[in-house]
C-alpha cells in the first residue's frame, strides 16, 4: 500500500479524539470494540485477497478505521452500521482522511441481522470486524441472502473463529462449522491480540476466510439439511440414531434413514462432514415421500 494511503489510516489517538468529538462511547449492546492499530487493518485487507473491481460490504464500520483501508483497494464499500451517530459521521471521516475515495462509499443505516437486500451493485466480498455476539448468524445470513458474495474475511472472537473453521472430529466442530461449510471453504488465517482494540475485550480474536463454493448436491433443501444438523448436535454426546429420533419421528426411523444414507447409526454428529448431513436429509426426504 502506498505511503499516502497509509497516512490516511486512523491511529489510536485519532480514533479516541474522533469518538470524543462524536460523543461516542463503545457499548456492549452493539458489541463495539474499535480497532486502533493501522497495521491490523492493513493485514485484514491483505488477507481478504480483494480485487480492484470488488464491491465490499463491511458490517459495523464503527469509526472507519477498516473502511479507510478498504476504499483504495476496491470499486466500492457498502458500510452497514446500526448506530445512527456513527453512520452519519463515517462519510465525513472518509472525506477528511481519504477525500479521493469519498464517492466510493455507501452507508446503509440498518441492523445487519435484518439486512436481506442491498442497493446495486451487489456485494462480491464481505470484510468486517464483527461484534462477538452476532458474528455467526450474521455471516450465515449474508452468505444466504447474497449469493454474489464470492469470499469473506471476518474478524471474530478466537473461540468462534476456531469453531467456524473446525474440521470433523475436532472438539470445536459443530453447528457453526457445518453451516458455514454449506456455503464455503472455511479457514482460520490468523489471530489478533486483544490489545489492538478499544476498549480491549477479554479475549483475543481470529481471522476467518470463507471462499464461496457450490453447496452439496442433495435432494433436500438447505433448510432441511440445517434442521438435521441442529437435531444432531442438540444431543451431541448421543449416537445419531438417538439424537435424530425426534427429527426422524422415532429411533427406528432415524436408523432406517441413516442406513439409507450410508451412515452407521452408531456414529456421532461430530464425525460427519456437510456432505454426509446432506445425504442424511436427502434420505429422509426420499423415505417420507414414498
Amino acid at each position: 500500500m502506498s505511503e499516502n494511503v497509509a497516512a490516511g489510516l486512523l491511529g489510536a489517538g485519532q480514533i479516541r479524539d474522533l469518538a470524543g468529538r462524536l460523543g461516542v462511547r463503545p457499548t456492549k449492546k452493539w458489541g463495539q470494540n474499535f480497532v486502533i492499530d493501522a497495521n491490523t487493518v492493513r493485514r485484514i485487507v491483505r488477507l481478504a485477497d480483494l480485487e480492484p473491481g470488488d464491491v465490499v460490504v463491511e458490517i459495523g464500520p464503527g469509526l472507519g478505521s477498516l473502511t479507510l483501508a478498504l476504499l483504495p483497494e476496491v470499486a466500492k464499500v457498502v458500510a452497514v452500521e446500526v448506530d445512527a451517530n456513527l453512520a452519519r459521521a463515517l462519510p465525513e471521516t472518509v472525506v477528511a482522511h481519504a477525500p479521493a475515495y469519498g464517492k466510493n462509499l455507501s452507508v446503509v443505516l440498518a441492523d445487519a441481522m435484518t439486512v436481506r437486500s442491498l442497493p446495486d451493485p451487489q456485494p462480491t466480498a464481505l470484510v468486517a470486524n464483527l461484534p462477538y455476539n452476532i458474528s455467526v448468524p450474521v455471516v450465515l445470513s449474508f452468505l444466504e441472502a447474497f449469493p454474489s458474495l464470492r469470499r469473506a474475511l471476518v474478524m471474530v472472537q478466537l473461540e468462534v473463529a476456531e469453531r467456524l473453521a473446525a474440521p470433523p472430529g475436532s472438539k470445536t466442530y459443530g453447528i457453526p462449522s457445518l453451516k458455514a461449510a454449506w456455503y464455503a471453504e472455511v479457514k482460520l488465517t490468523g489471530t489478533v491480540s486483544r490489545t489492538v482494540f478499544w476498549p480491549a475485550p477479554n479475549v483475543d480474536s481470529g481471522l476467518v476466510a470463507l471462499i464461496r463454493r457450490e453447496p452439496p448436491q442433495t435432494l433436500a433443501s438447505r433448510k432441511e439439511v440445517f434442521a438435521c444438523i441442529d437435531a444432531a448436535f442438540a444431543q451431541r454426546r448421543k449416537t445419531l440414531r438417538a439424537a435424530l429420533a425426534g427429527w426422524a419421528g422415532s429411533a427406528p426411523n432415524a436408523e432406517k434413514t441413516l442406513r439409507a444414507a450410508g451412515v452407521d447409526p452408531r456414529t456421532r454428529g461430530e464425525q460427519l462432514d456437510i456432505h454426509s448431513f446432506a445425504a442424511i436429509a436427502a434420505a429422509r426426504t426420499a423415505l417420507v415421500s414414498r
